[in-house]
């Protein structure tokens, strides 16, 4: 299934039609105009002999044999330019449609009322009238008004005739038995867009659609066949193939009952463009493409996110930035947003070179007048960062370099605390010495009473930005969030790796829950937040309503056209170390305070004494680079009373 037209082997507007010919078929073409001409002045002859009949009730007249030859003569003059002035000769036939009938009409109205007109000059002028040939003086007074309608009616007739020729020939192959849901103005689009595909891929069965009106209504020949609940039972009945949801306006719960109702059905899903995205002529109703997790997990039916953009552009614009882990999917689509407004300078901090290499790529091909400068360089080399913030000296820092995967930190607690918490340390003494103005800390909702040691390692270097901006003139806030759609090593990529592999799927626990949000959405949130941070705040993102897992893949693998459970097994391994079943992130509650923006709380604590606190990661830091678990462990303890993990000894 293409996933950007459905008409990739014949786009009407774009491609030429000879570029599909055979020898043959392209030298007829260039006799195309005569032929059309030719075929106009057949249809004018049949119309004026089908005029004659009408206005003598269907009969017959051996009188008109006289009369009919140079009637049609003058007709002929006076038509065919006038068609021809109207285009009517320079139409492709097989995509006929409600503006070349109007354009029949007219040219028809037009040239008739010329014909009407010089009959009344003849009728007064005898010098006319004995010009005229003979037999053409009184000719039937409703042959003109006759005549209009003839012409219209046979010419459409030819065109139609023509389109239906083609549509019936391009009948190749199997078609994919297809059905499309919603039956507005989208879904009619989209089936005079598959009607007029020069090679047929689909047939179109009918449409589904909610509204009660258009049940058992036929649009363009296609019944409207039920509505969302009966899908199962019509694409069981009707072995539908694939499903079309034509509805650019719809939410994602919208999409995701659509979806959640046809599991176990084994069809493939496609959607079409967004209505901001017809509206603006980018995209057209006939660029289809597949239903992705993001159509329907996206935002969890929340509305678009609303930015101040006014306060953003302040913040970034002709400002230096520094991004850390600018390579990976949150630090890399930070890049993308802040380009966006125009940084006098982008640096990009990144210790993995090939991440570093796509990026830096991207964005000088996406944002050419944006300065970017690529920077190979562990956080945790305090030297490195140390010459890095000396030498460019950034304003804004976008700290997202993290290790995030908290089954791998369980096993290498020492990286956890070297990278997470001394490497945050190291860049915020950093961007503090150098006098930055705002910086921002990427934390996680693993964070919140954490029983894994990436968590509780986000959490300490929380404590630490937190502390350091009691005393800094920089203002250091952090932003927390959850999961985020298609991350590097995230859920998504791997049960499609899973479901590419025939499964089985693999979930931990059948009523683990997580949140999610798209990455864009939670970089725009993120400089959002920032523009209002003072200093010290910890601010939380509004995930919306958690997801369990195991709903999660089940709609994977629907979309993916296979029956859960079926076709595609679910395993379930249990929970691994670290993991929890419930991940807490609300921005409602007595420990939280609203913002003036709907999406973003800040959570409210009470700071710990800054000797201790620093003491106890300069002790943390001294085991992790010992090597010792177990050590690490008591001391996460000792810093964060609420840690509840530490059972993994591995």
């Amino acid at each position: 299934m293409p996933e950007t037209s459905i008409n990739t082997q014949f786009d009407n507007k774009n491609q030429h039609p000879t570029e599909l010919m055979t020898a043959p078929a392209t030298a007829l073409l260039r006799f195309r105009r005569p032929l059309i001409v030719l075929a106009h002045i057949i249809a004018f002859a049949a119309s004026l002999m089908f005029s004659f009949l009408v206005v003598q009730n269907m009969q017959f007249r051996r009188e008109w044999l006289e009369v009919y030859p140079p009637l049609l003569l003058f007709f002929l003059i006076v038509k065919l330019p006038i068609f021809g002035l109207f285009k009517q000769y320079r139409g492709w036939w097989r995509y006929v449609g409600i503006s070349d009938l109007r354009g029949m009409l007219l040219a028809s109205l037009t040239s008739t009322s010329i014909i009407v007109v010089t009959w009344f000059v003849a009728g007064w002028s005898d010098a006319v009238r004995a010009s005229l040939p003979a037999g053409m003086e009184r000719p039937a007074e409703g042959v003109c008004v006759a005549d209009v309608f003839a012409s219209v009616f046979i010419l459409g007739a030819l065109r139609i005739v023509i389109r239906l020729y083609f549509e019936g020939t391009a009948q190749v192959g199997r078609l994919k038995r297809f059905l499309i849901v919603g039956a507005g103005n989208a879904g009619e689009s989209l089936l005079r867009e598959i009607q007029r595909m020069a090679t047929a891929q689909y047939d179109v069965v009918g449409f589904i659609d909610d509204d009660p009106a258009k049940r058992g209504t036929h649009i363009h020949g296609m019944p409207v066949l039920g509505t969302v609940e009966q899908l199962p039972k019509i694409c069981n009945e009707r072995k539908i193939e694939e499903i079309a949801i034509a509805m650019p306006s719809a939410s994602h719960q919208q999409l995701r009952r659509v979806v959640q109702v046809c599991e176990g059905t084994a069809i493939r899903f496609s959607t079409v463009p967004s209505l901001t995205d017809i509206a603006s002529g980018k995209l057209r109703v006939s660029h289809i493409r597949k239903v992705e997790i993001n159509d329907l997990l996206g935002r969890f039916g929340r509305e678009v996110v609303e930015l101040d953009l006014d306060l953003i552009e302040a913040f970034a614009i002709d400002k230096v930035i520094l991004v850390t882990g600018a390579g990976g999917s949150i630090g890399s689509e930070m890049c993308r947003q802040l380009c966006n407004f125009n940084p006098k300078l982008l640096l990009l901090l990144e210790q993995a070179e090939n991440p570093l290499f796509y990026i830096e790529r991207e964005l000088r091909r996406k944002f050419p007048t944006v300065d970017v400068k690529t920077l190979i360089c562990n956080i945790t080399d305090k030297v490195r960062v140390g010459e890095v913030f000396e030498k460019y000296k950034p304003q804004v820092v976008i700290h997202a370099a993290a290790h995030k995967h908290v089954p791998l930190m369980e096993i290498n607690a020492c990286e956890a605390i070297k990278n997470n918490v001394a490497g945050t340390q190291i860049v915020a003494d950093a961007a503090d010495s150098c006098g930055a103005t705002n910086f921002v800390m990427i934390s996680t909702d693993k964070a919140v009473n954490p029983t894994s040691i990436m968590g509780s390692s986000k959490r300490i270097a929380e404590m630490y930005i937190q502390d350091l901006s009691r005393t800094s003139q920089t203002h250091f806030v952090t932003v927390r969030f959850g999961n985020v759609l298609g991350s590097d090593g995230s859920v998504v990529p791997i049960f499609k790796k899973q479901i590419a592999e025939g499964g089985p799927v693999t979930i931990t626990h059948p009523e683990m829950k997580r949140y999610f949000m798209t990455i864009p959405e939670a970089s725009q949130l993120v400089l959002q937040a920032a523009t209002m941070g003072k200093g010290g705040e910890i601010f939380v993102l509004d995930m919306g309503e958690p997801v369990k897992i195991v709903d999660l893949a089940r709609e994977l693998i629907t979309l993916s056209g296979f029956k859960p459970g079926e076709d595609i097994e679910l395993s379930f391994t249990g929970p691994r170390a670290g993991e929890k079943l419930f991940e807490e992130l609300s921005i409602e509650g007595e420990d939280m305070q609203r913002t003036r923006h709907p999406k973003i709380g800040i959570w409210k604590n009470i700071p710990m004494d800054r000797d201790k606190l620093r003491a106890g990661i300069d002790e943390l830091a001294a085991i992790a680079r010992a090597d010792t678990h177990s050590g690490i462990v008591d001391k996460i303890k000792e810093l964060i009373p609420e840690y509840i993990g530490g059972n993994n000894t591995s």
